[in-house]
C-alpha cells in the first residue's frame, strides 16, 4: 500500500521525499527511467522524514529484525532499526559476507541473483521487516522473504521508499503486505 492511502495523503514530507529522487533516462540502459536515490540522500530533512515515516509506522510492531537488502537497503535499514529498538540484518549478494551464510536464489528479467544472510542473525519467531529503497517486479523481496522463513523469522511487512504504479494493485508479496512511500517519478517532472 502506498503511504498517501493509509493516513499520509496530502503530507509535504512525501512530496519533498519525491522531489529529490533524481531521475536518471536511460540507465542502466535505454528505456530505464532510474530512480536515484543518493540525491535523496543528500537532502539531511528529506532523508529524515523518509526514515521517521517508516520508524512512526513500526516503532508499536514488536519488530525485532529490520533486514536491509543490498545495498540500497543498507542505507535506511539501520537507522529504522535504531529507531525501534531492532537489529539490523544485511541481505547481501552472493561472496560479500564473511564466515557461513544461507542463500536464496531468485528470478530476474535479465537472468538469477542471490541473495545471502549470516547463520545465526536471526531466530525463530523473530518478527522481521524487510526494507529496500524501490519494488519493481518483487522479486528481491520474495527472495528475501523465503530467506528469512527459512530460518523461522515472522516477515511482518516489506518497504520501499519507491514503488513502481504496476504495484499499486498487487498489495502483497508471498501473502506479506508492502509498504511505499512514493511513486516514481518520470522524465516529465524529473529536472
Amino acid at each position: 500500500m502506498f503511504a498517501a492511502e493509509n493516513g499520509l495523503r496530502g503530507d509535504p514530507r512525501l512530496e519533498a521525499i519525491s522531489e529529490a529522487i533524481r531521475v536518471v533516462p536511460h540507465f542502466p540502459k535505454q528505456g530505464i527511467m532510474f530512480q536515484d536515490i543518493t540525491t535523496l540522500l543528500l537532502d539531511p530533512k528529506a532523508f529524515k522524514d523518509t526514515v521517521d515515516i517508516f520508524v512512526d509506522r513500526y516503532r508499536d510492531m514488536d519488530i525485532s529484525v529490520v533486514a536491509g537488502v543490498e545495498a540500497r537497503g543498507f542505507m535506511f535499514g539501520p537507522s529504522i532499526a535504531l529507531a525501534i529498538g531492532a537489529k539490523f540484518v544485511p541481505l547481501s549478494k552472493p561472496r560479500k559476507l564473511p564466515g557461513k551464510v544461507i542463500s536464496e536464489a531468485y528470478e530476474l528479467e535479465y537472468g538469477t541473483d542471490c541473495l545471502e544472510m549470516h547463520i545465526g542473525a536471526v531466530q525463530p519467531g523473530e518478527r522481521a521487516l524487510v526494507i529496500d529503497d524501490l519494488i519493481a517486479t518483487g522479486g528481491t523481496f520474495s527472495a528475501a522473504i523465503r530467506l528469512l522463513e527459512r530460518v523461522g523469522a515472522e516477515v511482518v511487512e516489506c518497504a520501499c521508499v519507491i514503488g513502481l504504479p504496476e504495484v499499486k494493485g498487487q498489495c502483497r508479496l508471498n501473502g506479506k503486505p508492502i509498504y511505499i512511500l512514493v511513486e516514481p517519478r518520470g522524465i516529465d517532472n524529473c529536472c
